[in-house]
Parts: structure tokens; C-alpha cells; sequence
């Protein structure tokens, strides 16, 4: 059934049994399977079954059922199991990162990341359920005559696909809020890494969750994924800007919502009044967590000219320290790509660069004797303007420094391209949150790379441009996965008056009283 991948590494074996218990959870008849490898090695880790447009089908049908049912549960009892869940994270987080560093190829620490940012978020929504969905009351046309209240509606099954470089936490935490608010969920994991987001759903069960109302589908994007478009009432999908486009256009075509959060070449830029040595260090996370394969990541850094080289030697000194490794232990400071397509992406970029006059600073080679696809964190100045990785999204251990003149220059150039996802700033924060509001990203984070947004689950995340729709966290999280709903409640007479008012009559009356609330502060 698979290679015991984790045996070999660590002593800490996934069974086949194990493995047997998880793709258990994925509807499928089709009686055929695929291959899944861990970039850590290149072994096989398991088969896994590829579900049919019927399974497809049988999915949205058995969720639609459940959900009727789901939608009528207590906001009392979704709490309960969303805590549940948070414990049940935090109590089987050893085989939680295990599966996350065999799929992804990611650093314990790294993957540590989705642990974490998983629990914050069921421990989120469980508190603030009540306060973010309930009924609200609203003014009415008519002062003590007309009642206006709002309903969140669940919108019915949301279809998730979910992607391989966070391969628990945005499985898991995109639908949490769309159950909490009493949807279904029909998911798609991606086909790298569909062992952790299954591990997730089981836990998920185990928590309260009804089985029913979380179906797993497993297959391509072009077959699965848009079979789940063309069924889901709301679509979540995180990954390229391109997919995204495509998926768009189809949502669109069905008149249903969907949120995307895609591509991004984020800029950091480190402000006169910076402390060099933090934000050089800040730079290094904000640059290669997760071996750079992450939508937050920086892959641009502006540095004033008067502390350019300052900064260049405190930063090349730290990135030529990190520790590349492929055990499942928290030693590695950087793990792997994720496939030989990423390892491609970053050597060409890197390659076309350094073609092009740019100079590496830092790295710039492959490691094919620490694991197939690792490759160093490499820094690059000197980057033309027609390089590939100037402007294009590169999605790895690749980072370039620029030299700016004026900090107006340095935000003109951080709003370069059609992205809009996220940005880091260094400096005094007084200074730096004025500087904030001119970028162009839906996320800002000052004296930090990208973890001051991303785990402030309170706070919407999402992309601005080329980089998305819609936010995920947050009230606004929560919120997409609903249809507001007014209810009116008229009483005493009719909103076009009382029958023994002429028309002419009553609109003398009712301008009479608009004048009144327009000198009512609260009205």
C-alpha cells in the first residue's frame, strides 16, 4: 500500500493500515487510484483512490441531505465540536506533522505553522459564532411600526479546493467556518497532499462533526475540481492566479459566489528608520518559510541606498546560515520544494536572472544530495527589469534586493505589477502604518514578514488585484458563507397608509416626519 517513508526517516511508521484508514474517507467507486510522492525522498507514500464525476455527483447529493438537518443544529452544540476539534489538533500534532513534512517536504517548524494557525481558528469561530451570525435587528422605514431583522442564511454545499503548500490549514480552516455558519462541504484536496487534509476531516468527525456533512472527493483539478464547480453553491479555492481566472468565469457563469486567494510577488520594504538587524532577520522567515512556496512570502526587498549594503551583509550572513535537511525532526531550518516543476520554476528563474546581469548573493544551487527537489534560499541583486523573477511569481527559495532613492520611490515600486497580496514594512510603526494604507495589498505587516496577518485569525486575509476575491478569517470569513436575509414586520397600518388617509394626505404626514428624523442624531 505504500512505502513506510516515515519508518525510514524517523522510526515513526505510517502504516498501510493508517493509510487505508484515511483514503477510506474519500467517496470513490472507480476503482482506480494514484500514486502519491514525498518530495523528500521521491518514494511513494500511498495509492489513493481517484473519485468519478458520479462520486462527484453521490457527494453533493448524500451533503445536500445532511445539511438540511446540519443547519438546524444549535449554534451551542457547532461550538462544542469546533473546541473539540482545537483539542483533538493539539493532541495528535505529532502525526499531524508528520504527514505535513512527508507531503509537503516542509521543516518541522514550518508545518508547526498549520498546527497552530488551525487550532487559532476553530478556537476563533467557536467563540465568536453567536456574535457573527445570529439575527441582528435593523431600523425600520417606519419608527414602532416597521421591524427589520437580518438572517444569515447558509448558502447550502460550498465546494473547497484546497492546495498542496498548506495542506492542513487551508484544507481544513477554509471549510471550518462554512460548517460553523451550517453549510456542507464537498473538498477537493490536492492530489500531492491528500493524507494530512483526510487526517484533518477524520479529526473533524471525531470532534462532532457529522460524517455526511464534509464529503472528500479525490482527482484532478480539470475533472474533480470542475465537476465541484459546476454543482457547489459557493466555491472556496486557493492557488493560481491563472486557475483562479478560469474558476471565476465559471462561478460566474452560474451566478454563484466563490473566494479565491491567488498569486502574489510580495514586497517587503525596509524604511530609513529601520533597525537593520531585525529586519534582517524578519526577512529571513518573511522570505523562506516554507522553502518560499507560500502566497504571503517576500520575494522582492527594497532597501534604502544609504543602508543597502548594511542590510545585504546582515541578510546574505543569516541566509547563507540556514540548515537544509529531509528528517522529520526540528533541526532543518528549510525543507524541500514540493515537486521536480517547482525545482524547475526556481532554477530557470534563478538561471534567466543571473543571464540577465543579476548576481547571486546567496545560494543559487540545487541539492540533490539532501533530497530530490531541495534547492538553497538564494538572494539575487542586480535583477533587470526583464528578468522572469522581476515581476513573475517565482513560489520558492528565491528573493532579490533593490536599492531605492526616496520612500515615495520605494512604494511606487512595491505597487509594481497585478499583484496585490501582501507586503511587509520595517521601520517605526507610526511612520510605517501611514506608508500602509498606500500599498496596494490586503495584507500589511509591519516588523514582521507575513505571521502578524496570517495569525490574527480575527483580521480578514486576502488579495487585492490579480491576487483574489473575498477574505478568508474574520467576520468576512464566516460571513461569504451565508445570504443575508431581511425580514420586515409591518404593524398598525400598511407602509402606503391608512385607509382613511388620502395618498396627498399622508405624504404631507410622512414628510412631516422625515423632517423630524432628519434633525434625529441617531435616526
Amino acid at each position: 500500500m505504500s512505502v513506510d517513508l516515515a519508518s525510514s526517516l524517523t522510526g515513526s511508521p505510517v502504516a498501510a493500515g493508517r493509510i487505508a484508514e484515511l483514503t477510506g474517507l474519500i467517496r470513490t467507486t472507480s476503482g482506480e487510484s494514484r500514486t502519491t510522492y514525498s518530495p523528500l525522498t521521491g518514494e511513494g507514500i500511498a495509492e489513493v483512490p481517484v473519485s468519478s464525476i458520479a462520486d462527484v455527483d453521490a457527494a453533493f447529493t448524500v451533503a445536500r441531505e445532511a445539511q438540511k438537518t446540519w443547519s438546524q443544529t444549535s449554534l451551542r452544540e457547532r461550538k462544542k465540536a469546533l473546541l473539540r476539534l482545537h483539542d483533538l489538533v493539539l493532541e495528535h500534532q505529532d502525526e499531524l506533522l508528520d504527514l505535513i513534512q512527508i507531503e509537503s517536504g516542509k521543516s518541522r517548524s514550518h508545518a508547526f505553522d498549520e498546527i497552530a494557525h488551525l487550532a487559532l481558528t476553530a478556537r476563533f469561530y467557536a467563540r465568536r459564532l453567536r456574535r457573527q451570525i445570529r439575527p441582528r435587528r435593523r431600523n425600520g422605514a417606519l419608527p414602532a411600526l416597521t421591524s427589520i431583522t437580518v438572517n444569515q442564511v447558509p448558502k447550502g454545499v460550498v465546494g473547497i479546493i484546497s492546495p498542496w503548500n498548506y495542506p492542513l490549514t487551508m484544507a481544513i480552516s477554509d471549510g471550518l467556518p462554512a460548517v460553523a455558519a451550517g453549510n456542507a462541504v464537498v473538498h477537493k484536496p490536492d492530489s500531492q497532499s491528500p493524507l494530512i487534509a483526510l487526517a484533518g476531516v477524520e479529526l473533524m468527525r471525531k470532534a462532532g462533526f457529522p460524517a455526511d456533512v464534509w464529503q472528500v472527493v479525490s482527482g484532478a483539478g480539470s475533472v474533480v475540481g470542475t465537476a465541484i464547480i459546476e454543482r457547489a453553491d459557493y466555491v472556496c479555492f486557493t492557488g493560481s492566479t491563472a486557475t483562479g481566472k478560469l474558476i471565476a468565469k465559471q462561478a460566474a457563469e452560474r451566478l454563484i459566489s466563490c473566494s479565491l486567494e491567488l498569486g502574489g510577488k510580495n514586497p517587503m520594504i525596509v524604511l530609513p528608520s529601520a533597525d537593520i538587524d531585525k529586519a534582517a532577520e524578519g526577512a529571513v522567515n518573511a522570505c523562506f518559510s516554507s522553502a518560499g512556496q507560500l502566497c504571503v512570502s517576500i520575494e522582492r526587498i527594497y532597501v534604502p541606498e544609504s543602508r543597502f549594503e548594511e542590510f545585504r551583509v546582515a541578510f546574505v550572513s543569516r541566509v547563507e546560515h540556514l540548515a537544509l535537511g529531509a528528517a522529520l525532526d526540528w533541526d532543518a531550518d528549510i525543507g524541500s520544494l514540493v515537486s521536480q516543476a517547482q525545482l524547475d520554476t526556481v532554477t530557470d528563474h534563478v538561471k534567466d536572472a543571473v543571464a540577465k546581469g543579476a548576481t547571486v548573493l546567496a545560494g543559487g544551487n540545487a541539492r540533490p544530495d539532501i533530497g530530490p527537489y531541495f534547492y538553497e534560499p538564494t538572494v539575487l541583486e542586480g535583477v533587470s527589469e526583464d528578468a522572469e523573477c522581476h515581476a513573475g511569481e517565482t513560489f520558492g527559495p528565491l528573493v532579490s534586493l533593490y536599492p531605492y532613492a526616496t520612500t515615495d520611490d520605494a512604494i511606487a515600486l512595491a505597487n509594481q505589477g497585478d499583484y496585490g497580496l501582501n507586503a511587509s514594512l520595517w521601520g517605526k510603526p507610526r511612520e510605517a502604518r501611514v506608508i500602509a494604507g498606500r500599498i496596494k495589498a490586503g495584507t500589511v505587516n509591519i516588523n514582521e514578514g507575513f505571521s502578524a496577518t496570517f495569525g490574527s485569525v480575527d483580521a480578514p486575509m486576502g488579495g487585492m488585484r490579480q491576487s483574489g476575491l473575498g477574505r478568508r478569517q474574520g467576520v468576512e470569513g464566516i460571513l461569504r458563507y451565508t445570504e443575508p436575509q431581511s425580514v420586515g414586520v409591518q404593524r398598525g397600518f400598511p407602509m402606503a397608509g391608512p385607509a382613511f388617509l388620502q395618498p396627498r394626505t399622508y405624504s404631507k404626514v410622512l414628510i412631516a416626519g422625515l423632517k423630524i428624523l432628519r434633525r434625529t442624531p441617531r435616526a
